[in-house]
């Protein structure tokens, strides 16, 4: 039985942020799952309760809400296509400690192939490589099209980790890497999920993207609060030409969360064939706004958003990062389609 769902904001003051990596994520992740059912949210209200923790997550800090996303996304395909048992013992698992991921993204020349029990090449943008205990990874079998999901037990089956590639102006504690099995024999802690092809299927994969938006938008209000925080600091805070920035900021970073939570909304209400454009809206909409969002607070706070020992110089980093997910103009592509055949339309 799942633990008692409460819609109370997780306390991150808690959180050490000097701690190492491993533990200052573990600790988070943690903290943000607590009383969280971690299937397929079954109603509004239970998705609601999610994306807020996740935008609280991208609030306090990105790479902690890009490793909570991840370690939620791979939660809840093991609960979709998983089989009864092994869903439950992994999540009771999660509850006790365990931190879990997705790794999809093919390593060039190295695709991931499972064949004979065994593993062989690797993933590129492995986030939290090195400080999850299990990787939800996408592999090329040979009986078939279509990709087969298997979660690895990386204490078993551990890759070999290239660090020197995640040389990057943010995100840097989310440990994002490269990832290689070397013919690595599977271990009975290791197992498959799902039929082959079950990683792709919509409307989950296009729809689940809402999820880290739901990131992102915490992320700019994020920046409010850093911005709003220099300002009064340095009592400059009255000066007009500085009220009317920090009045635009926030009604960007509201704009932002309005959408998030407007789509979810929508995602209930309407037929699934609509969910993939609804969120591609969302992601492009909250992408614009964050890219607005980072120039006005620059203007705002001046040469001292640059200072690498200033929190909000971090912060805008990591969010300029995180803000790059693939293919943008696809999403914008996939919205003009979706309302040129009127599948969505607007509405108050």
């Amino acid at each position: 039985m799942s633990e008692r769902m409460t819609d109370a904001p997780p306390d991150l003051s808690i959180l050490d942020r000097n701690a190492d990596d491993r533990t200052y994520m573990a600790e988070g992740i943690a903290c943000l799952q607590n009383g969280l059912e971690l299937g397929d949210p079954l109603d509004i209200e239970r998705y609601r309760v999610l994306l807020r923790r996740l935008y609280a997550a991208g609030r306090f800090d990105l790479a902690l809400g890009r490793l909570f996303e991840g370690h939620i996304d791979a939660l809840q395909i093991i609960h979709r296509y998983g089989e009864a048992d092994a869903a439950k013992r992994l999540h009771d698992a999660a509850r006790h400690g365990a931190r879990f991921g997705v790794w999809n993204a093919p390593l060039a020349g190295e695709a991931l192939r499972l064949d004979d029990g065994r593993l062989d090449g690797g993933k590129a943008f492995a986030s939290g490589a090195g400080l999850i205990t299990h990787a939800l990874v996408t592999a090329d079998v040979a009986d078939g099209p279509g990709k087969q999901l298997l979660v690895v037990d990386l204490a078993h089956t551990p890759p070999d980790i290239d660090t020197r590639w995640w040389q990057v102006l943010g995100m840097q504690r989310s440990h994002t890497h490269l990832v290689r099995w070397r013919n690595a024999a599977l271990t009975a802690n290791d197992m498959r999920i799902g039929k082959l092809g079950d990683y792709e299927r919509e409307p989950w994969l296009s729809a689940g993207a809402l999820r880290f938006v739901a990131v992102h938008a915490g992320g700019i209000a994020g920046l409010f609060d850093g911005v709003r925080r220099h300002l009064v600091m340095r009592e400059r805070e009255s000066d007009p030409h500085q009220a009317a920035r920090l009045g635009r900021l926030f009604g960007l970073a509201d704009s932002a969360a309005a959408i998030v939570e407007r789509t979810a909304t929508r995602l209930y209400e309407t037929d699934a064939q609509t969910h993939p454009a609804l969120v591609a809206n969302a992601r492009s909409v909250v992408l614009d706004v964050g890219e607005q969002a980072l120039t006005l607070a620059q203007q705002c706070v001046g040469l001292s958003a640059f200072f690498e020992t200033d929190a909000l110089c971090g912060h805008m980093a990591d969010l300029m990062v995180y803000l790059r997910q693939p293919a943008p103009d696809a999403q914008r592509v996939k919205t003009g389609a979706a309302a040129a055949a009127r599948h969505i339309e607007l509405s108050l």
